[in-house]
């Protein structure tokens, strides 16, 4: 029987970078946030002499090869395992389709949810593998092996479950403009450029950061959190932090929290930046606890105390036509409870 799989979307709560390293790549320190809202990935495996892998879906622009994220860590983990199977996966897209929510992603674990789910894998040591798997496929797949409320350092790709902020409403808009995140990092390095900012400086700069941000959710990084090697912390759906005062409404914390796409994408893309204007309402009853360009955009999104002050965002954006959905933070152990749930 196939196993329907929820591929829940997320957000960045704050998202700093560093200055481009001489392997490519950028440091950075952000916390993840996982969403209500989910894509449905459904995947039917059994064990076969050879492996063969079909993926559909529902949405023209996803890939359907081995382009696609699912067919990476399908692949990848079959390999790993040394198992055989073929494999059909089909991804039904409820998510904007790379609109900065981690839609592709989430994808590639739901994927790996289900094959695991198919094929009965339990293997010892497997927990560990997957996050080394999933870090292969993307710098912010290993989040979705977490869910909750979870630090990213490094690339991403080395993630931390952070204590759970209070569940709280959220309005996810999205714009219909498009946001290359290969350009926005190539308009952040000619920033950094200019600004004179090096790798030296920023590395010191994402240190203080990320125990900023420990501090900030309630507990920091568990002790020991180091031993998963490369990917983080061993995770396998269990509470490690439990739930905490949300960060979000603390006096001054929000201040500090922000992403530094925003200094790179709104200059080249004004109307983002006014859809934030809109959704943070400040100064007014109904304003956001927190409002940001999520990723590299073009997604943005506003944090409620209320669902009347979510849905009055979502009136604001009207005018504006401006698409949006009305969803919830999802904390970790509703993350795992509702993947499997259909």
């Amino acid at each position: 029987m196939p196993t329907a799989v929820r591929s829940h979307a997320k957000v960045n709560l704050g998202l700093h970078i560093g200055a481009p390293r001489p392997d490519g790549f950028h440091s950075l320190v952000t916390v993840y946030q996982t969403l209500e809202l989910y894509d449905v990935v459904t995947v039917t495996a059994r064990p076969a002499a050879a492996t063969a892998l079909w993926l559909t879906s529902n949405e023209s622009r996803v890939p359907t090869d081995s382009g696609n994220t699912g067919w990476k860590m399908a692949t990848l983990a079959l390999a790993a395992l040394g198992f055989s199977a073929e494999v059909k996966i089909h991804i039904e897209k409820r998510l904007p389709v790379q609109g900065g929510l981690g839609a592709g992603s989430a994808n590639a674990v739901a994927a790996l949810v289900g094959l695991e789910a198919e094929l009965g894998i339990s293997v010892r040591g497997w927990l560990v593998r997957r996050l080394e798997i999933a870090a292969q496929v993307g710098s912010d797949v290993p989040l979705f092996l977490i869910g909750g409320t979870v630090l990213g350092l490094d690339r991403g790709q080395q993630v931390y479950p952070l204590p759970d902020i209070e569940p709280v409403w959220c309005v996810v808009a999205t714009p219909e403009t498009g946001v290359s995140t290969p350009q926005a990092f190539r308009d952040w390095d000619a920033l950094c450029a200019a600004e004179g900012l090096t790798v030296e400086a920023s590395t010191a700069k994402l240190n203080e950061l990320s125990r900023a941000y420990a501090s900030a959710f309630a507990g920091g990084i568990p002790r020991g959190g180091q031993g998963a090697g490369s990917s983080g912390v061993l995770f396998g759906g269990e509470d490690l932090a439990g739930p905490a005062e949300s960060a979000l409404v603390r006096t001054g914390i929000s201040s500090w929290i922000q992403n530094d796409f925003e200094r790179v994408v709104f200059p080249q893309h004004p109307p983002l930046a006014e859809i934030k204007r809109i959704l943070a309402a400040s100064g007014t009853p109904e304003a956001a606890l927190h409002a940001s360009l999520s990723g590299s955009g073009s997604a943005l999104f506003g944090l409620y105390r209320t669902r009347g002050d979510a849905e009055a965002a979502r009136e604001r954006l009207r005018p504006a036509r401006v698409a949006s959905h009305l969803t919830r933070t999802l904390p970790r152990a509703a993350y795992w409870r509702e993947m499997l749930s259909q």
